[in-house]
């Protein structure tokens, strides 16, 4: 992975699945988190600072209505966790053809788009982040960084001088992080037990049938895994490699499983289309889409229902990325009638565009069809923008924000379209939101003291005072906590 990429790694330590297993050598399995973990606000505030840089990072999928599938899917497992979580789980994509997840600080679980494509069923990949939340209610994360007597208290020193570096506006925290971290994987690589994959499993396959899920998907997604690794050790690269695919694992699954009575699962529409668009997105290359192309149509031939629908999409968006309008049309229309889904509404949306037509009541129409798509609710909001319907965009981005307001990609459109209609302080204050919502507070301190010189209006001006005050405490607590740590 690239850049900051890495920083989602952080190769010896944060990412824990990305270069080692999950648990530090000694500690319990189960049971109570010891006491010299991290505490949750730490491990949170360490989590949301890697992924304030992770999110400018190419390989990062900003997919509004992928990021909602993925952390919806996540929120539905957690919500069956044999132990409550300390943290509020937020799944997102990388874009990495490599089979592979991996857990962060603060309820971060990053899943490759290989790893997504390579699932059969939707019961597969509830597996892995069902493994991964196991970790994370373990609190394997926070209790491996805290490990001063392995030698990760320079690790945690370097990582949370640049912390605090980023949040005084120096230096770049995603070099600084990433490579400190590649020093310390050569230098002393952290040892973690089997017991704990283990246990992260067992408690994985209890959350997918409380869930409603396939147990069987586990052992199904193990088999793939362990062919793809081509070793039952875990030696090869992959998820095998950071997280050690032994038989004796797969045996206790297997077991566990067969205890259980069956229970089918019938795969969502969000799985296969979430599948077929991150399958489109990593194809960078022409010999990549060729291969795309013929497992589409292979799927469109031999698939029915929404996995069919699925596949047509694909060809359709191949189709429209080739300029080939006509061909995207036809497919798109055959798609229509084999299932439904956002993503169909979004091409055709962007079909209008491309030719000409009232790409506005195409999107209007997915709107009243798809009320509750982020995707589909950006698509109309660009819409009305394209239409130089800006009051209306206001209006309507607005009540997105009272609808999601844990999502921070509507502020940026509500910002555009409150500058073009003139009011230039909700603008800034809109993508203040923006950017504390992506963890940015430094920036969002200065775009509120920009509105703040806009306006002429002292009760305005004393709101926006208030809100500076309580974004600088923020910064405060956060610098506290991180030197206290570093300590």
């Amino acid at each position: 992975m690239r850049r900051t990429a890495r920083t989602l790694c952080l190769a010896a330590a944060l990412a824990v699945p990305c270069t080692l297993p999950a648990q530090p050598t000694g500690l319990p399995s189960m049971g109570a988190a010891s006491g010299d973990a991290l505490s949750p606000p730490v491990e949170r505030l360490l989590g949301d600072a890697i992924m304030e840089q992770g999110r400018h990072d190419p390989t990062y999928i900003a997919d509004l209505d992928i990021n909602q599938y993925l952390t919806g899917l996540g929120r539905s497992l957690a919500a069956h966790a044999p132990q409550a979580l300390e943290q509020r789980i937020t799944v997102f994509p990388v874009r990495d053809p490599q089979i592979n997840a991996f857990a962060m600080p603060g309820g971060y679980i990053g899943i490759n788009s290989g790893l997504v494509v390579a699932a059969q069923s939707e019961s597969e990949l509830a597996a892995v982040l069902a493994h991964e939340i196991g970790h994370v209610m373990q609190r394997h994360i926070a209790r491996g960084i805290s490990q001063q007597s392995q030698g990760t208290g320079i690790l945690v020193a370097s990582m949370v001088g640049a912390l605090l570096a980023a949040l005084a506006g120096q230096g770049d925290l995603a070099m600084g992080v990433a490579t400190f971290g590649q020093a310390a994987a050569i230098d002393r690589q952290l040892g973690f037990s089997r017991s704990a994959e283990q246990e992260a499993d067992r408690a994985g396959l209890q959350m997918m049938r409380r869930a409603g899920f396939d147990p069987r998907g586990m052992i199904e997604m193990f088999r793939r895994l362990m062919n793809a690794s081509r070793l039952n050790e875990g030696q090869g690269g992959g998820y095998a490699s950071t997280h050690p695919l032994s038989i004796q694992r797969m045996s206790d699954i297997e077991n566990r499983v067969r205890e259980l009575a069956p229970q089918a699962h019938a795969d969502s529409a969000d799985f296969w289309f979430s599948r077929v668009r991150l399958g489109l997105i990593q194809s960078r290359s022409n010999a990549d889409r060729q291969r795309m192309v013929l497992n589409l149509r292979a799927d469109a031939t031999q698939a029915t229902g929404v996995r069919r629908a699925a596949a047509l999409y694909g060809l359709a968006w191949l189709d429209w990325q080739a300029k080939d309008t006509a061909a995207a049309g036809r497919q798109l229309a055959e798609a229509r009638q084999a299932g439904a889904a956002p993503l169909l509404d979004i091409l055709a949306i962007q079909l209008e565009r491309a030719q000409g037509g009232d790409a506005l009541e195409a999107a209007a129409a997915a709107w009243r069809r798809w009320p509750r798509s982020q995707g589909v609710a950006m698509a109309y909001a660009q819409a009305l923008q394209a239409a130089g319907r800006d009051a209306e965009v206001v209006d309507f981005l607005q009540d997105r924000v009272r609808q999601w307001p844990a999502v921070p990609d509507f502020q940026k459109p509500l910002a555009d379209s409150l500058e073009r209609i003139g009011r230039k302080v909700e603008a800034r204050e809109a993508m203040a939101r923006y950017h504390e919502g992506t963890g940015a507070l430094a920036t969002a301190v200065e775009l509120l003291q920009q509105a703040r010189t806009l306006s002429t209006d002292f009760y305005e001006q004393s709101r926006i005072d208030t809100r500076i005050r309580g974004l600088r405490e923020e910064l405060d607590t956060r610098r506290a906590l991180l030197e206290r740590f570093k300590s």
